[in-house]
C-alpha cells in the first residue's frame, strides 16, 4: 500500500512571494507554479521529508470558486528532523517566530512561526516521528 500524504493548501495575496519565502525560509522546494504575472492558479511546494503544500492567489478567482480559504489562515504542523538548524534559517529570512525551539512532554522539539502572509507555522521533530 502507498503512503498517504496530507497536502495542506493556503491562499495568498502575494502567492509569488509566498513561495519565495517559503523556499528560502523554511526549505520547502518548489515543484511547479501556473499563472501569468503576479497571479498563481496553482504552485505545489514539495517538503524534503515527504508531502507539501498546494497553494495560490486569492485575488482572481471569481464567484463560484468552492475553495475560499482566506490568507493568513492556515496552521501547519511540519516534521522536520532538525529543528533547531531550521530555526535559525528561518530567522535569518525573516520569519516572524512566535516561539523559540522548545521541547514538548511527549518527546518533540519544536518551534513556531508566522509566515508574511500570517499563517502559522509549528516545525518539529514530533518525537522522532
Amino acid at each position: 500500500m502507498t503512503e498517504q500524504k496530507v497536502w495542506p493548501t493556503l491562499r495568498a495575496d502575494d502567492a509569488r512571494a509566498l513561495i519565495r519565502f517559503l523556499t528560502e525560509a523554511f526549505g520547502f522546494e518548489e515543484v511547479v507554479v501556473y499563472g501569468e504575472g503576479d497571479q498563481v492558479d496553482h504552485a505545489q511546494l514539495r517538503w524534503p521529508g515527504g508531502g507539501g503544500i498546494m497553494l495560490g492567489s486569492a485575488a482572481g478567482r471569481g464567484e463560484d470558486d468552492k475553495w475560499t480559504i482566506r490568507p493568513g489562515s492556515t496552521g501547519c504542523y511540519v516534521v522536520a528532523e532538525d529543528v533547531d538548524a531550521l530555526h535559525e534559517r528561518a530567522a535569518k529570512a525573516g520569519a516572524e517566530i512566535i516561539r523559540e525551539p522548545f521541547d514538548t512532554d511527549y518527546g518533540s522539539r519544536d518551534f513556531l512561526a508566522r509566515d508574511p502572509e500570517g499563517n502559522l507555522w509549528s516545525f518539529g521533530t514530533y518525537g522522532g516521528a
